[in-house]
């Protein structure tokens, strides 16, 4: 490697915070409780590389997804530096959206989505279920733009708008069971044994591939598993709706 692609890694405290959304004082508090390692000093300036930008990244979208510093710091400094990069790119496979990333729209077009008229009180409800942020000048960013354009689908097809919404808290906490079990599974099957390792630095392609073959396996798992259900589901109601209007047709007249 040339000095110069080396020199093209390296960064100054100002440049780091920038490149990690941080600020200077940020990072500076981080490297005072032991977060990041010390810079490489040169006369009275700090360069600092990439692992310490990767680091630091880590510890932002850590404390993003609401984990304390004192947690945080329990476990970054018990992991290797280079485990940060790694860890990343855990969370990139999981963050991915499958549909590309996220919209933004008109609040009309919105509405037009499920053929209703413009109703503000519903994209509150959206609002608050964290699956439309709203912006400036009108406009509102589908956070999930497949969760809402199903939802504009099934208000397509006659249900109504607030019934749909209603459904929404109902599916994600069940899902959510589902989605914990599942991970507590994989954490003890694969996860733990890869731990108890010490994260070895060759075996990290490994459990990042599996990781990311497993999330389709249990989206068509889950898909599968629902489409039965829905399946009997169907049939039970329209059983006893069929059974109960045959009932209601045998009773004689002055019978009611």
């Amino acid at each position: 490697m040339s000095d110069e692609s080396t020199a093209a890694e390296e960064f100054t405290v100002d440049e780091l915070a920038a490149r990690a959304q941080m600020t200077v004082r940020n990072v500076r508090a981080y490297a005072g409780r032991g977060l990041i390692d010390a810079p490489r000093l040169a006369g009275r300036t700090g360069y600092y590389n990439r692992e310490h930008l990767q680091r630091l990244q880590l510890i932002r979208q850590l404390l993003e997804r609401g984990f304390t510093l004192a947690a945080i710091e329990r476990a970054v400094q018990n992991t290797p530096s280079s485990t940060a990069g790694h860890t990343l790119d855990l969370m990139t496979i999981l963050d991915l959206p499958e549909d590309g990333g996220d919209e933004v729209m008109l609040r009309e077009d919105l509405a037009a989505l499920a053929g209703v008229e413009r109703d503000d009180a519903l994209i509150e409800s959206l609002v608050g279920l964290g699956l439309v942020e709203k912006l400036a000048d009108d406009q509102v960013r589908l956070v999930d733009p497949a969760v809402v354009r199903a939802g504009a689908n099934a208000v397509l097809l006659g249900l109504a708008p607030e019934t749909v919404i209603s459904l929404f808290p109902v599916l994600r906490s069940h899902l959510r069971t589902i989605t914990d079990t599942f991970v507590r599974e994989v954490v003890a099957g694969l996860i733990q044994p890869f731990i108890d390792a010490g994260l070895p630095e060759d075996d990290w392609p490994r459990i990042i591939s599996v990781v990311e073959s497993l999330l389709p396996i249990a989206s068509q798992v889950t898909l599968g598993i629902f489409r039965s259900e829905f399946r009997s589901s169907i049939d039970t109601e329209i059983g006893e709706q069929i059974s109960g209007f045959g009932t209601d047709r045998a009773q004689p007249p002055g019978t009611h």
